[in-house]
């Protein structure tokens, strides 16, 4: 077959093949054109999925009607200068609108600000209309139908009504959160309506953004964050350690305003969370990168999804610095999702008939000591006695053991403890769990957990104080390498040395292992010289090493703390709960569990309809 140009229906059919994947890409193309355009009010409507119908109204600058025929035209834009690599706009290639015209029904109306009226271009599987004068609101309506028609092969690979609809509304969510003062509303026969009311564009007006877009729990578990490094900035909000999620879908990305979904970015966040979150955990976060645009291409993805840094080194150190640094000066944080579902197991289902009510704050009817399913169990040999509350009558009460400490008459544990973020220790109870008391609150501490954590600070603390001690090796062992990879070791030989992982250059491809680290007793150095040398690869760090000996560190520590089931004297649960007080992250253990539940005073009242 002779080579020939391709016409130009099928050179957009094919872009539309890289930039529209799903009717998702569609609204995001869309949803950013209005941004783009100054639009303070978006409105997205779908139905079926986003194949039926998508349209998005905005109230920005608006197209001229001499322009229109350009809009819907290959390679034509107005946000792109002559420099490719100063791209200030969230859209710069021009392919969009010609892409979604060639495999659906597009429809563009626009007017300016100053204009009489609007004007309507229209593009049909590819043909172009002739522009035509309409009625119109100044701003710009765009709506397109019956995507995919023009290819409908396309349409075999698409998902359920359902998880398209849900694309689409995690597609404007995500534009969403970036642009705080703009008014997003999502609707249609497909789905519920979503309104996000636009709030100011600071770091509350942020954080209600996010409370609107990942719920009122976010952002009573957040973390602010605002660093700044070698002219990279970082802002946003990360959640603490013990709120967390099963899956990275509430990880939110910005890279001067444009979300993105990039590996080095994930890998930083799992980074500076790795001491706190179990492996099957993830942390909720919106960071948001400026930095100048020639330092970060844009133009690397059809869909503008990633990114490549100049310096990923440099970013990737700013994200985990950054989110460690938020993390150790919340200090004792716990999250409110362990005290609701605890104040919600506390809430015993209402027996049925029983007419139990509350009124106001007063609870009236329906309970009876005699009848009440809670009521302690009366011996054979009690006999009644007036005195009613004496020490035989609550005998009745005990369970056994008891609890397996006291607290309250010790002088170890003076009243001004109660003003400490953690209380003063009341009692120890199942030989495990420490009650505590605050001034307006009561805290439950899992002992093993708590000081598991600190153990493990200590040890860290200690183990990199300094550098670490190695074992020399009998014979050196040569691993061979690619000749860039042996480079790149050889480059961060002095860390690994501050390590214990003694290496050294042995010819043009090869690198000679003369020393290992002792806390990591007998390993494969050969792999682990590998891993390291894939890890320096992709993000120009080698902490893998220091990962592995802060796992060492983690078991020690786990084996090396207080065990369950040892009774603590007064004392030392109150020397625990200082303790947990001056050490960074002990809200969680090394193994991402929670170290200790707070109820507030107010939520325990409201359980007994004080409240």
């Amino acid at each position: 077959m002779p080579i020939r140009p391709l016409s130009e229906t099928v050179i957009n059919q094919i872009a539309a093949g890289e930039v529209i994947e799903r009717p998702a890409s569609v609204v995001k193309e869309l949803v950013e054109n209005a941004l783009d355009a100054g639009a303070k009010r978006v409105e997205v409507a779908t139905a079926g999925g986003g194949l039926s119908l998508i349209r998005v109204i905005d109230d920005g600058g608006g197209i001229p009607t001499d322009e229109l025929p350009l809009a819907v035209s290959r390679h034509c834009t107005s946000k792109l200068s002559d420099d490719i690599h100063d791209i200030r706009s969230l859209g710069f290639r021009g392919e969009a609108l010609p892409s979604i015209g060639s495999v659906a029904r597009l429809s563009l109306r626009s007017r300016t600000a100053g204009a009489d009226a609007g004007a309507e271009a229209t593009v049909d599987g590819g043909r172009v209309g002739h522009v035509r004068p309409v009625a119109a609101n100044p701003g710009t309506t765009v709506e397109v139908r019956d995507l995919f028609f023009a290819t409908p092969a396309r349409l075999k690979f698409m998902k359920s009504e359902r998880a398209e609809t849900a694309a689409i509304t995690d597609v404007v969510k995500r534009v969403a959160l970036a642009f705080p003062a703009v008014r997003f509303t999502l609707s249609g026969s497909d789905r519920t309506t979503l309104e996000l009311a636009a709030v100011p564009a600071d770091g509350d007006g942020l954080l209600r953004r996010m409370g609107q877009v990942l719920g009122k729990a976010f952002s009573e578990n957040a973390l602010a964050i605002d660093a700044e490094r070698e002219g990279v900035g970082l802002t946003g909000y990360a959640s603490i350690p013990s709120f967390t999620r099963g899956n990275a879908l509430h990880q939110f990305a910005y890279v001067n305003g444009r979300p993105v979904r990039d590996k080095l970015i994930a890998g930083a966040i799992r980074g500076a969370y790795m001491d706190v979150l179990p492996r099957d955990r993830h942390a909720v976060t919106a960071l948001f990168l400026s930095l100048d645009p020639a330092l970060v291409d844009v133009n690397v993805h059809p869909a503008k999804a990633d990114v490549r840094f100049r310096d990923p080194g440099l970013v990737r150190g700013l994200i985990i610095g950054a989110i460690r640094q938020a993390l150790e000066g919340a200090g004792m944080r716990a999250s409110t999702s362990g005290a609701a579902a605890m104040l919600e197991a506390f809430r015993a289902p209402q027996a049925p008939g029983n007419g139990a009510r509350y009124s106001g704050s007063h609870y009236t009817g329906g309970w009876s000591a005699a009848t009440s399913p809670s009521r302690p169990l009366e011996p054979a040999t009690a006999a009644p006695s007036p005195q009613g509350f004496g020490e035989a009558e609550q005998a009745v009460f005990d369970v056994g053991a008891g609890v397996s400490a006291d607290a309250r008459a010790a002088d170890e544990a003076p009243a001004q403890f109660a003003r400490h973020p953690l209380g003063a220790a009341r009692a120890q109870v199942h030989e495990n769990y420490i009650v505590a008391q605050t001034e307006d609150s009561l805290v439950i501490v899992d002992q093993h957990a708590a000081h598991e954590r600190l153990v493990y600070e200590a040890l860290k603390e200690a183990i990199h104080a300094r550098a670490l001690p190695s074992q020399m090796l009998l014979m050196p062992e040569i691993v061979d390498l690619t000749e860039d990879d042996a480079e790149r070791l050889s480059a961060h030989a002095g860390f690994l040395a501050r390590l214990g992982l003694g290496l050294e250059r042995f010819g043009p491809g090869a690198v000679a292992v003369r020393e290992t680290p002792a806390m990591l007793g007998e390993i494969d150095a050969a792999a682990l010289v590998r891993d390291l040398a894939d890890e320096i690869a992709e993000n120009d760090t080698a902490e893998a090493l220091k990962d592995r000996i802060d796992r060492i560190a983690a078991t020690m520590a786990c084996h090396g703390s207080v065990r369950s089931g040892r009774r603590l004297k007064p004392e030392e649960m109150n020397a625990l709960l200082r303790q947990m007080e001056a050490t960074p992250g002990s809200g969680t253990c090394n193994h991402g569990r929670p170290t200790y539940i707070e109820l507030k005073l107010a939520d325990i009242e409201r359980l007994f309809g004080r409240r």
